[in-house]
This record gives structure tokens, sequence and C-alpha cells, in this order.
């Protein structure tokens, strides 16, 4: 089994699987090769157990298996359609604000947008995350019906309103890569 060697100070030997399929191992410096490699031997069987579980919890983002059909997309954008005007209901009046139209699109790069106007888009691959992205979405674009800007006072009112803001933005700068990866054509 291949794996990437790490020698430091430590004083066990421990062993740590990555996605997709890197295996680093800890060694204190004084360990030799040959018990580093006896110990690898004698873990295998749960390095290759870890291996499978990631891969199947993580999916590679990109992956044309882990692409969305067509099909996938639509449903998407039915349920988004079911579910974002609710909490575009729920949020407005907590941020003092009026919207206009609600749209669901299918967009590569956008999470949502708001029109001068008051129009409001989200995106339908919003509905492959946590309800509380979802949530923090809806909050920041209605609260672009205050402040059509980035400002400290934009972000503020965004706080005011959903506390946990910046958690789930977070979340989603860190995940929405790999999101929006999903996306055919």
């Amino acid at each position: 089994m291949k794996y990437k060697l790490i020698r430091s100070d430590r004083k066990t030997l421990g062993i740590q699987v990555k996605y997709p399929d890197t295996v680093i191992v800890r060694a204190p410096r004084w360990v030799s090769q040959a018990e580093i490699d006896k110990f690898v031997r004698s873990r295998e069987e749960w390095v290759k157990a870890a291996i499978k579980k990631l891969a199947e919890r993580q999916p590679a983002p990109g992956d044309p298996a882990d692409k969305l059909t067509p099909e996938q997309i639509r449903e998407l954008a039915e349920k988004a359609l079911a579910y974002i005007p609710g909490r575009v209901r729920h949020y407005a009046p907590l941020v003092g604000v009026t919207y206009g139209r609600i749209t669901i699109r299918n967009q590569r790069s956008r999470w949502g947008s708001c029109s001068s106007k008051g129009n409001l888009n989200f995106n339908c691959l919003l509905m492959l995350a946590p309800p509380e992205v979802i949530d923090s979405v809806v909050v920041h674009e209605l609260c672009h019906r205050l402040e059509m800007n980035h400002s400290d006072a934009f972000y503020k009112n965004c706080v005011r309103v959903f506390p946990d803001y910046f958690k789930w933005d977070k979340w989603l700068k860190k995940n929405g890569a790999a999101l929006m990866a999903r996306m055919t054509g």
C-alpha cells in the first residue's frame, strides 16, 4: 500500500486517510522503516474501509457520475419554487422590506440576486444545501432591498435578522464550488 510518510518528534505511530485515497503515516523519527511498514500492513483493512467510507460520503466535485441530469435539475427547480418563496415570506417582514417577483434559475456562478425593482432570483442548486444555507441566501438578497451593496451596514442587517449568517455563508463559500460543479452542460 502506498502512503506518504511524515516523521516528527511525536511519540507514537499514526495513520490518516484523506479524501479521495491519500494515506498519511505519521511516525517518530527514531522508528525504523521496517516497523512503519509492519504497522501499515496491520492497518490495511481499516484503511480500505476508511477510503470506501470517504468515497461514499464525499463524491469528487466535477466527477461526471456526479453531474445532475436535466430531469434532476428540473426536480430541484420545482422543489425550490415550492420552498424558497415561503422562506422569503418568512424573512421579508423581519428584514422590513417588500419584494417583487421570485424566480428560480439554474445558474453556474450565483446563488441569488436582487434587482433594483425588488425582484429576487435564486439558484435551484440551493436545494442541495442545508436549510440554513438557503435561509442565509434569502436573508442576503432581502437585505439588498435596504442596501444595494456589501457594506458594513448591509452585513449588520444580515446578522440582525439571521444571527448565524456568517457561519452558513462560510459553509457556502467552502462547499459551493462542489455544488456548482454538478450543473450539466
